[in-house]
């Protein structure tokens, strides 16, 4: 399976900050391309997160450590891809929203705004975790990968790069990223972030993801909280129009009209 690239160079010469873009734990980099035509006026960057996609071999560091290792990968792709040293605009979904909140916890003056959406920062139990456990038994089987495609909504085209991502993950890189996401909590030193931070959920996600938006606004960090109406946990892809629409107006410095409050 070709890595899919970590630099997308502007369609044009531009003022605009880079924009960063985070995967989810049971997808790679790939996932984003999607989103790629919303932000062609910017140096886009779609980093592999460690243990994921091109980095299958690394082990998971944390999400501490992950977020370190982020921001170091951000400078670095920077640089190379002739960028100026700055702030930069972070968008994640699922582990890559986790990861950018405490990228922003972290790393704050490198963080210039963070649109995260299906962050668990709640502690994950009930069914979600009991399937956690059956995922990680049936971690090699395509077959479950493939219903798993079916279930997030994912489109028909998008089921093939997925199973193949999800097979490739060493089942303990996935037992250890599950359970310190799944355990919960807020980053410490978010709310002394300063930057725009826009969280959202969509409406069919488990409930889990609404209790953690409320978490999040009780937390004291300067946070707005949406939600994406009919949209599951992966609705980057289920409604690409909605979700580029909110990325570019959030860019821009608005929140969609579309996404209700949550």
């Amino acid at each position: 399976m070709t890595a899919f690239p970590e630099i997308h160079a502007p369609a044009a010469a531009t003022t605009h900050p880079p924009v960063v873009f985070l995967h989810g734990g049971n997808v790679a980099n790939w996932m984003w391309e999607p989103q790629l035509p919303a932000v062609a006026d910017r140096l886009a960057l779609t980093p592999h997160l460690p243990g994921f996609g091109a980095r299958v071999a690394e082990s998971w560091p944390g999400l501490a450590g992950a977020a370190d290792d982020i921001a170091e990968r951000i400078r670095a792709l920077v640089a190379e891809a002739g960028g100026e040293a700055g702030p930069v605009d972070v968008v994640g979904l699922s582990l890559g929203g986790v990861l950018a909140l405490h990228l922003a916890a972290r790393h704050p003056g490198l963080v210039r705004s963070v649109l995260a959406s299906g962050a668990a920062v709640e502690r994950v139990g009930g069914v979600a975790r009991a399937t956690s456990g059956l995922q990680l038994a049936l971690w090699h089987r395509r077959w479950f990968w493939k219903a798993q495609a079916v279930a997030f909504g994912l489109p028909a085209d998008s089921h093939e790069p997925y199973v193949a991502h999800g097979v490739s993950i060493r089942r303990d890189t996935a037992a250890a990223m599950l359970a310190e996401v799944y355990a919960g909590g807020i980053p410490a030193g978010l709310a002394d972030y300063p930057g725009r931070m826009l969280l959202v959920a969509g409406e069919r996600e488990p409930a889990v993801m609404r209790a953690s938006l409320r978490a999040l606004q009780r937390s004291g960090a300067r946070i707005e909280t949406r939600i994406a109406a009919g949209m599951h946990h992966v609705w980057n892809v289920e409604d690409v129009e909605l979700f580029n629409g909110m990325l570019t107006q959030w860019l821009g410095g608005a929140v969609h009209a579309r996404l209700v409050g949550a």
